[in-house]
C-alpha cells in the first residue's frame, strides 16, 4: 500500500494539487477510493456502474486468453456490451489437428515436430538412408550359424497327381499354340524330380487322342525339350513305359499300336532315341500290341533306309500351315479317289482328316467345276449325293457352300471359254442342288445364265439377220 499510496501522491502532485497537508479522513477515504477505482493494474475513474462493467470485461478476457490455445479455430470475439460473440466459422475438424506437426503447447517457432521425421507412417526425415544392422554379438537371440545362410524361394517336387494336372494344361495348350519354347519355359519353372521321365509319356497319350497335326507337334516338341529340359535317358524310359501300358491305351485309341511305332520311328530319326531301341527288344515281348508297335517302327526306319522315306513328314502338317497349292492339289486327289470308289464315307474321312474348315469352299468349288468338265450324268449325281451327305453331317457349313457356289457364279465367264456348254450345265446342277435340299433358293436365283442369242428373227417368216453375224 506504500507504494500505491506514493503512485497516488505523484499522481495527484501532476495534477496540480500541492497541499502538503491532508486530514486525516479525507486520506483515508482517498486512498480507499484510489484502491476501489484500480482493476487489474489500471487506473479508472468512474462510477461504480462503470467499475462493475470494467471487471466483467476484464474477467471475459482472461478467459478467452485461457482457451485461445484451445478454441483457435472459433474467432470468438468481445463485443462493446461484455458479451462474447461467436463467428459462423466452423471449428477446425479434429482430423486437421491430427495431420498438423506443429506443436500444440504453445511454445517453439512452429516447425514440424522431430524435424519432420516423426509421426505415424513415417521413417525418417526426407532423405536420410539408413545403414545396414549390425548383428549385435550379445543379442540373446543371436545365432552364428545364421550369418552365412542364403535363403532361396524352394518349390516342392511333384507328386503323381499334381503332375497330370499340372502338366497336361501346358501341352493342350501348346496344342492350340505350336510354341515349343514357351512350353520348355512353363516346365523349367517346375521341380519335376523324378516325375521328369514322365513328360513324354503324358504328351504322347495325349496327343494319341488327338489330331495328325497335333501328333506332328507332339514329336517336334520332344525333339525340342530333349536336351534343354529333357535327357535321351528320359525319353527313352518313357516309351519303355509307353509299350507296357499299351494294353490299356488300346481301349481308348483302337490304333495306338501303330501310332506308337510311327512315334518312336520318328524318335529315332530326329536322333533322341537310340538306334539300339528297337533291338534290345527282339525276342522279349510278349503283348502282341507292343510287338505290332516295335514293327511299325522297323518297317519305317527301313522304308527310310530303302525308299527315302521322309520320317520327318511322317505325320504330315497341320491344315493352317499346309500351302494352298497343296491343298487344292489333295482336295483334286480326294474328288478323283472319290469318283472311282464312291465310297461317301471315305470321302468324309479324308476330307475330316485335311484340318480346313476355312478352306471347304475350296472343296465345293472344284467339286462344282469337275461337274462342268465331266459333261457326264454319272458325275453329276455322284458329287450331288457327295456335297448333300456332306451338308446333312454338318462337315461342310452353309457359308463355306454358299462361298464355292458364288466363286463358281463368277468364273463362269471363263469358264464357258473352254466349257461352251457350262451354263446349261451349272443351271441343271444347279437346279438338282435346289430340289434335293443343298442349296436354298437365294443361292440358286443367284445363277447366271447366258442370253440367248437369235439369229434368224422369229416374227421376220424365218428369214436370217445378217446383221447378227
Amino acid at each position: 500500500f506504500a507504494s500505491q499510496r506514493n503512485l497516488h501522491i505523484n499522481v495527484n502532485i501532476s495534477s496540480g494539487n500541492l497541499s502538503d497537508s491532508f486530514p486525516s479522513g479525507d486520506e483515508d477515504n482517498t486512498f480507499t477510493g484510489n484502491v476501489d477505482n484500480e482493476i487489474n493494474g489500471n487506473w479508472i475513474s468512474a462510477p461504480t456502474g462503470s467499475i462493475h462493467e470494467a471487471r466483467l470485461k476484464a474477467k471475459v478476457k482472461r478467459r478467452l486468453r485461457k482457451n485461445s490455445s484451445r478454441d483457435s479455430g472459433r474467432g470468438d470475439s468481445l463485443s462493446d456490451t461484455g458479451d462474447v460473440v461467436r463467428s459462423v466459422v466452423p471449428p477446425t475438424s479434429p482430423k486437421g489437428k491430427l495431420l498438423n506437426r506443429r506443436s500444440r503447447m504453445g511454445k517453439g517457432r512452429g516447425l514440424p515436430k522431430k524435424g519432420g521425421a516423426g509421426g505415424k507412417g513415417v521413417w525418417g526425415t526426407p532423405g536420410q538412408v539408413y545403414d545396414e544392422d549390425k548383428v549385435d554379438v550379445k543379442d540373446p537371440n543371436y545365432d552364428a550359424e545364421q550369418e552365412n545362410c542364403v535363403y532361396e524361394t524352394v518349390v516342392l517336387p511333384l507328386d503323381e497327381e499334381t503332375f497330370e494336372k499340372t502338366v497336361t494344361p501346358i501341352v493342350q495348350e501348346y496344342f492350340e499354340h505350336g510354341d515349343a519354347n514357351e512350353v520348355a519355359e512353363l516346365l523349367a519353372e517346375l521341380n519335376l524330380g523324378s516325375m521328369r521321365g514322365d513328360v513324354p509319356m503324358l504328351a504322347v497319350s495325349l496327343a494319341l487322342e488327338a489330331k495328325a497335326s497335333h501328333r506332328e507337334l507332339t514329336s517336334c516338341l520332344l525333339s525340342e525339350l530333349c536336351g534343354c529340359v529333357l535327357t535321351a535317358a528320359d525319353v527313352e524310359a518313357s516309351f519303355h513305359k509307353l509299350l507296357k501300358e499299351l494294353p490299356d491305351l488300346v481301349l481308348d485309341t483302337p490304333g495306338a499300336p501303330q501310332m506308337l511305332g510311327q512315334f518312336i520311328a520318328r524318335a529315332v530319326a530326329d536322333n533322341i532315341l537310340p538306334k539300339s531301341f528297337i533291338d534290345g527288344y527282339k525276342g522279349r515281348v510278349d503283348c502282341e500290341y507292343a510287338r505290332a508297335a516295335l514293327d511299325r517302327a522297323a518297317v519305317l526306319l527301313r522304308m527310310s533306309r530303302w525308299t527315302g522315306l521322309r520320317i520327318d513328314s511322317l505325320w504330315g502338317s497341320g491344315g493352317g500351315q499346309r500351302p494352298v497349292n497343296q491343298l487344292i492339289k489333295e482336295v483334286n486327289l480326294l474328288l478323283k479317289e472319290y469318283l472311282l470308289s464312291g465310297d461317301t464315307v471315305e470321302a468324309e474321312r479324308c476330307l475330316r482328316e485335311l484340318e480346313v474348315p476355312h478352306f471347304h469352299h475350296e472343296f465345293v468349288y472344284e467339286a462344282v467345276i469337275m461337274v462342268l468338265e465331266s459333261k457326264g450324268n454319272r458325275t453329276l449325281q455322284m458329287i450331288l449325293q457327295l456335297l448333300k451327305s456332306l451338308c446333312a453331317s454338318t462337315v461342310i457349313t452353309v457359308d463355306q457352300l454358299r462361298r464355292g457356289f458364288e466363286r463358281v457364279y463368277v468364273d463362269m465367264a471363263d469358264l464357258s471359254i473352254d466349257v461352251p456348254c457350262a451354263y446349261s450345265l451349272l443351271e441343271k446342277f444347279v437346279e438338282q442342288s435346289f430340289d434335293t435340299g443343298v442349296i436354298d433358293k437365294k443361292l440358286r436365283d443367284l445363277c447366271p445364265c447366258r442370253g440367248r442369242k437369235r439369229f434368224i428373227s422369229e416374227g421376220d417368216g424365218g428369214r436370217l439377220k445378217l446383221s447378227s453375224y
